[in-house]
């Protein structure tokens, strides 16, 4: 059986969160919507999947394995009444790795003014420094979510209203240490397209923007998308043979992983292993046999799940 990675989709994101109450109330207060939640009693945790699903959102209605650009919070039963309990945001040490979520929103100005006069925090404002087309919202576990303009900055200046149902979830950012590698690994293993690269040579960094691009991609900006990954490679850090970013699973814990739905399970791994990718789990160990789980360059995990409107498996 093939498979063909134009069919991939970068389904969600996972971070782990100390309170569900607050997470759910933060990230529906940003017009995302509670699409599905696998309880599990036994093994004493929850997941909780939100993704945009208002009258304008490209993915309205679909099956929640046939998305890109889904929040998956997990929350393990008694963080929230654990006073000592904190997660690792991924922007300090010890922890470093992930860096951020990013909402697309209509109007920038009018959505900071939202969420400030909510009484939510920020990590910089779009007055704050130089760079005046982004903000940096914290949330109640204290990671970053970047808030960007589906329109130039300037143009949304005089804007006092902003629509939370046409909101995208953007992308979600990771550091790694050797780009080329990187790229290589989610170009030619992963079937990721790079959209968009932005080089900061004053700054000593760059950005690639990677990911399936859909029938719904054709915009120019990709600011519109969802389900993109960000790297961000700061340079030389490939050239340090000590250099080691966290990958979350460890303590510090936080993120956990991006996820893959497939066309074809059993095929999709297949043909990584013809890839000699590193595994973290095989879909033949343990009990759940419906996930696979890969390591990025860096260590990153990256799930793998069946699309369920392609193929029925799990049936979740």
């Amino acid at each position: 059986m093939a498979t063909d990675t134009s069919k991939y989709k970068l389904n969600h994101t996972m971070l782990r969160v100390k309170d569900p109450k607050a997470s759910l109330e933060y990230y529906e207060f940003l017009g995302l919507r509670l699409i599905n939640k696998l309880p599990n009693p036994d093994s004493k945790f929850d997941l909780y999947f939100l993704a945009y699903d208002g009258p304008s959102a490209p993915n309205r209605g679909r099956h929640w394995s046939d998305r890109q650009g889904i929040l998956e919070l997990t929350h393990n039963h008694g963080s929230e009444l654990d006073p000592d309990f904190r997660v690792a945001n991924g922007n300090s040490e010890p922890g470093k790795g992930f860096g951020h979520i990013c909402i697309s929103v209509d109007n920038i100005q009018a959505a900071c003014r939202r969420i400030e006069d909510a009484g939510y925090p920020f990590q910089k404002r779009l007055s704050d420094g130089r760079m005046r087309n982004i903000a940096f919202a914290l949330d109640p576990d204290g990671y970053w979510v970047e808030i960007v303009g589906q329109k130039p900055w300037e143009t949304t200046q005089e804007v006092k209203e902003t629509d939370p149902d046409t909101y995208r979830l953007n992308h979600s950012m990771i550091r790694v240490k050797d780009v080329e590698k990187s790229l290589k690994f989610y170009d030619e293993v992963m079937g990721m397209k790079l959209v968009r690269t932005l080089e900061n040579p004053d700054n000593s960094f760059n950005l690639y923007f990677l990911g399936y691009p859909g029938s719904d991609d054709s915009s120019d900006s990709t600011a519109h998308w969802e389900g993109l990954l960000e790297l961000t490679w700061n340079y030389g850090t490939e050239e340090d043979p000590d250099f080691k970013y966290h990958d979350g699973n460890s303590e510090p814990q936080g993120f956990g992983h991006i996820c893959l739905s497939v066309d074809d399970l059993d095929a999709a791994c297949a043909r990584f292993e013809e890839h000699t990718v590193s595994w973290k789990k095989r879909l033949t160990d343990g009990r759940m046999k419906d996930i696979a789980f890969v390591l990025d360059p860096d260590g990153y995990w990256i799930e793998l799940i069946q699309n369920e409107r392609i193929k029925k498996r799990a049936n979740w």
